[in-house]
């Protein structure tokens, strides 16, 4: 029988290995991280992205009391969820969107996805990214505001993983995502109901329910493009899904806080 005290200690591991795995934070862990860390630990994906987003929510309000401009806050915020993650994502979008937009076949579209060089397609998704996010994090302009918009955005991005991990299949036997394996059911229900719970608390009601279809339809699209693409999902689909989720959640805020 678990312990009340084995079953908290089991909760402080997952959080911990959650950050490790969605963070370049050094935390102290004694014992190598393997696939099957990650998907029992993958229902807190979302606090690990509540720490990032905090990140760069401190880095903005920093950058705002030195005196900076809204535009070059955003830009500091930015960079700073940069540092935290380590571009994981970021790499991921990139790979995906070479590998997507440059291949023919199944085959070389994983070739390519595999290869750290970075091409066109995976330069211009990159770019748009960043604009995106600069420029809506720039139009929000209240710290306040801004640091709901920016937790919120990097949760719920977060949130849609387990779910695409296990609904998904793996598009390669020898990947990271088919080493991962798949979250349970219960995984996937509670990092939905964070994500969710911290849409609501940030955006409010209506616009916490536009932030949930939009991030269910970015995820729903992406799982159908992986799969006629190269026939499942990957880290790399995984890290572009994260992305399109944060510009998704970032300009409902903006859409919701302008008007």
């Amino acid at each position: 029988m678990t312990t009340s005290g084995g079953w908290v200690s089991g909760l402080a591991v997952d959080l911990k290995v959650s950050i490790l795995f969605c963070t370049r934070l050094p935390l102290p862990h004694s014992a190598p991280i393997d696939s099957s860390d990650v998907a029992r630990a993958s229902w807190a994906f979302p606090f690990a992205g509540a720490l990032v987003g905090g990140v760069g929510a401190l880095a903005y309000e920093a950058a705002l009391k030195g005196g900076l401009p809204p535009m070059l806050a955003a830009a500091l915020a930015l960079t700073a969820t940069l540092v935290v993650t380590g571009c994981l994502h970021e790499d991921g979008l990139a790979d995906a969107a070479d590998g997507f937009g440059g291949g023919r076949r199944r085959e070389r579209k994983l070739e390519i996805m595999r290869d750290s060089r970075l091409g066109t397609y995976g330069a211009c998704a990159l770019a748009m990214s960043f604009i995106l996010r600069w420029t809506a994090v720039a139009a929000i302009a209240s710290p306040m505001l801004v640091a709901w918009a920016l937790i919120a955005a990097h949760v719920s991005a977060r949130a849609a993983l387990p779910a695409f991990m296990r609904f998904v299949p793996p598009a390669r036997p020898d990947g990271l995502s088919a080493q991962t394996g798949q979250p349970t059911p219960l995984c996937v229900a509670v990092a939905v109901l964070l994500g969710t719970l911290t849409l609501g608390i940030a955006l409010g009601g209506a616009a916490a329910a536009t932030g949930v279809i939009l991030a269910a339809s970015a995820s729903l699209f992406m799982a159908w493009l992986s799969m006629r693409q190269i026939g499942g999902q990957t880290g790399d689909v995984l890290g572009a899904l994260e992305q399109i989720i944060e510009v998704v959640i970032l300009l409902t805020a903006v859409a919701t806080w302008r008007t």
